[in-house]
């Protein structure tokens, strides 16, 4: 455990607590999205509110006819994130006392009609959310593993990320709310044997690659090109010398995922991808991915954190289509964040053929608990 406590500890040490936006900041975007308002559309707005960058407006209040322009307008006000335009479908809760944009389902249930992010280059947030239950979605992470029964080296084990999704452009498509950005994807992903007298490396799995995003309203698309490398530890290769078979997996590939969101914070998505230059030559190349998740709208009083849950299913031809199952639930810290990324600590279950690259044929099923860094 010593190694785990490490890392968990240098995730604590390394974010900052808290990037929000100066609340004189979210005054003079106020400010500058009721000028908007009043000289541009005529619309005395005083309910609006701002928040961390984030702009919430009332459906009810704006014309159906003016919304999508307010909506691009307000997202290119320096230092706005977000801008949302909504309504409830029971009654409202006051907007003088605004709070985070995820906790705004207290007295009714939020339907979003309108979102737009920050346009420009080196943008904050992501037009596609994070897939929770990804065990190759790139993030920053640490989580011990109990494997059941057959493993791959050891029946504990450590594994820890580091990567990121990071947008270089966003911006807006004509007079719609649909928006597109571009960026890179990239991250390391290592596991540890933690029952080896010097925990000792298994295998790290390097994966980089350019991406491009459109979202419009709750609908978002995500698709990348992206190389993947996979490179056995020096000391399990000492150890597992006489009885491992050693590939040298290296690919190229490409695919596209398509997800919605619903009320209540249910979100679900799908897709699929190939490989189109591989080594070895017989990997066969096509791939499915679907999935649903839950992140609760609706926070805890006595702490600043929301339940979260997840479910990842992928389907490789490689595996005869068999499903690899990913299941993780937990709680997400609201209150500890930076780069609007949030703190997330979930329990994870896995049944199926390896996400670790050199062994992707190999059947394992194992237990665990992480730490998650995520937007």
């Amino acid at each position: 455990m010593r190694f785990l406590s490490i890392i968990i500890a240098a995730i604590f040490c390394t974010f900052p607590v808290s990037a929000a936006t100066p609340a004189s900041d979210d005054s003079y975007i106020a400010g500058y999205a009721a000028a908007i308002l009043k000289f541009q559309f005529g619309i005395d707005l005083p309910s609006l509110t701002v928040r961390n960058g984030n702009i919430t407006l009332p459906a009810d209040k704006l014309p159906a006819e003016d919304r999508t322009r307010i909506t691009q307008l307000f997202s290119e006000i320096p230092g706005v994130t977000r801008v949302e335009i909504v309504e409830y479908t029971a009654q409202q809760p006051s907007l003088a006392s605004p709070e985070p944009d995820e906790a705004i389902v207290d007295k009714g249930a939020l339907a979003t009609r309108s979102t737009m992010l920050a346009t420009g280059p080196l943008p904050e947030g992501h037009l596609f959310k994070p897939l929770l239950a990804d065990p190759r979605w790139n993030h920053f992470s640490a989580a011990y593993r109990n494997y059941v029964g057959r493993n791959v080296d050891g029946n504990h084990n450590g594994s820890v990320s580091f990567g990121e999704t990071i947008p270089f452009y966003r911006a807006n498509i004509g007079q719609s709310i649909v928006q597109w950005e571009v960026g890179l994807q990239a991250g390391i992903f290592s596991d540890f044997n933690l029952g080896a007298s010097s925990t000792d490396l298994i295998n790290t799995d390097f994966i980089g690659g350019i991406y491009t995003s459109v979202r419009a309203g709750n609908a978002s698309a995500f698709a990348r090109i992206y190389h993947q490398s996979s490179h056995l530890g020096d000391e399990f290769l000492l150890r597992k010398l006489t009885d491992i078979e050693r590939i040298n997996l290296s690919y190229e590939a490409a695919d596209l995922r398509l997800s919605y969101e619903f009320p209540y914070g249910i979100r679900v998505y799908g897709g699929g991808g190939g490989v189109f230059r591989k080594e070895p030559s017989a990997i066969k190349p096509w791939s499915a991915q679907y999935g649903i998740e839950f992140r609760s709208p609706w926070q805890m009083e006595f702490a600043l954190v929301r339940p979260v849950f997840a479910v990842d299913i992928k389907n490789y031809e490689q595996n005869n289509w068999n499903a690899d199952i990913s299941a993780r639930a937990g709680i997400q810290f609201d209150n500890f964040q930076a780069f609007n990324r949030k703190l997330q600590f979930l329990l994870e279950y896995f049944n199926g053929y390896s996400p670790t690259g050199q062994f992707f044929r190999e059947k394992v099923e194992y237990l665990g608990i992480g730490a998650h860094y995520h937007y």
